[in-house]
């Protein structure tokens, strides 16, 4: 089974939640295939926002979202 992951980030309204404030400027870094290629991506943009407390990077499972009976 391919196991896919998304890697996206934007500002949040509380740093230590998750309720994105501005969808339409999402940063949606792309998805890979494996997660080790997912959390290299996700640590480089989380890295270049680390002074920007509102911003935040994650990874999304899409496997577990396409197949959650697989998981």
């Amino acid at each position: 089974m391919q196991k896919l992951h998304l890697v996206m980030g934007g500002r949040v309204s509380d740093p230590q939640g998750l309720e994105f404030t501005d969808l339409e400027k999402m940063d949606l870094v792309g998805i890979y295939d494996s997660y080790a290629e997912a959390e290299e991506a996700w640590r480089g943009s989380a890295q270049r926002t680390v002074d920007d407390a509102e911003m935040k990077y994650v990874i999304v499972h899409l496997h577990r979202l396409l197949q959650p009976d697989l998981n």
